[in-house]
């Protein structure tokens, strides 16, 4: 199965402790947590989702987090994914971030575009890390800077720095496994075959090709409305490129979720298990909608974290959303989509489920 990850999946169902305690109407902690290290990015991506945050030059307090962070492991939270509204690597003090979560027991991923993960800097977290994801979409500097919108160099700098990132978890023995996923465009649909060979032969464990995810709140619209019928022999041409330690996550169920019209649930059930840190250390319910007060639970510099998952702003907005949010109206393909559609079988089962 070359999505051994699941990627284009979900994986709540192997949670079935947590997912029993919610479904007998516990007060359960989350298992995910995406944090935003920073607020500003050294790229300008024609797609970004998060531009109408504006990037400002904003990073996550360090001491603040490294003082916090053991109550949200308490509250039995398992990984956090390191992206959010900037580069995570702009924050300098973002090894010592990822230090601290290690310590804490907490499972990390990273989401990067990979120019300032210089090996200096992974070295000293490498051990630590259950995954590196980098964000490429493009083969050259030209059409990398193309899409990217980044400096001179930068495309090179990553190739680079994915080199060495291989180079360093052979030496050091460790797990992080190391992939690439780029964002499925028109001008770039002719060079996805050369990126999956190039990330082959660099070494990495696999590449995603994902399709474009309008977001609400986006100010960029170039994308919107983008299909992706014409690449359906896209996949089985990529998948071909496969070798026992490579794969290629061509994410097809995703890109056919974009032609649905209904999502398959009437209201977002998977808001209990994960959760949303900005560059200012505020908790949200969703990703989507930061800025909505509606969503926001509380803040860090005055409370711990169970003092917010426990507090009656964030009890507030999981009836208001039960009530009223429509996820209809919601971004097409969020995170929590495929949780909510398995989520909502288990709340409306359909007939004969006794016969299994």
């Amino acid at each position: 199965m070359s999505d051994k990850y699941k990627i284009d999946s979900h994986k709540l169902h192997l949670h079935p402790a947590r997912v029993a305690k919610w479904l007998a109407g516990e007060n359960i902690g989350p298992i995910y947590m995406e944090v935003s290290p920073s607020g500003c990015c050294n790229h300008r991506c024609r797609f970004c989702g998060y531009d109408f945050m504006e990037y400002v030059p904003k990073f996550l307090d360090y001491e603040i987090y490294k003082k916090r962070i053991n109550t949200i492991a308490d509250t039995g939270l398992k990984s956090i994914v390191f992206s959010g509204e900037g580069e995570p690597f702009m924050n300098n003090k973002f090894t010592d971030i990822c230090i601290a979560t290690t310590e804490a027991g907490i499972d990390i991923g990273i989401a990067t575009n990979g120019v300032l993960m210089t090996p200096d800097k992974l070295e000293k977290i490498i051990h630590g890390l259950s995954w590196v994801k980098v964000s490429c979409n493009g083969i050259t500097p030209g059409s990398y800077q193309e899409v990217h919108k980044s400096p001179d160099g930068d495309f090179q700098k990553v190739m680079n720095n994915l080199k060495e990132a291989v180079a360093i978890r052979k030496r050091t023995g460790s797990d992080c496994v190391l992939g690439l996923q780029s964002l499925l465009l028109p001008e770039n649909a002719s060079e996805m075959t050369n990126l999956a060979e190039m990330c082959r032969d660099i070494g990495l464990d696999y590449i995603v090709i994902k399709p474009y995810s309008q977001h609400p709140q986006g100010i960029t619209k170039e994308f919107e409305g983008l299909t992706y019928e014409e690449f359906v022999d896209l996949g089985n041409e990529l998948r071909a490129l496969e070798t026992d330690s490579f794969k290629v996550i061509y994410r097809e169920k995703t890109m056919d979720r974009l032609q649905e019209q209904d999502k398959g649930y009437e209201r977002c059930l998977a808001l209990p298990f994960w959760s949303y840190m900005d560059v200012d250390l505020n908790i949200w319910g969703c990703g989507i909608f930061i800025g909505d007060n509606k969503f926001l639970y509380g803040n860090l510099r005055e409370h711990n974290f169970k003092e917010i998952w426990d507090g009656d702003k964030r009890a507030q907005s999981l009836n208001w959303c039960n009530d009223n949010l429509d996820p209809q109206k919601c971004r097409v393909n969020c995170r929590m989509d495929k949780m909510n559609i398995y989520l909502w079988e288990l709340c409306h089962p359909g007939p004969h489920v006794n016969f299994i």
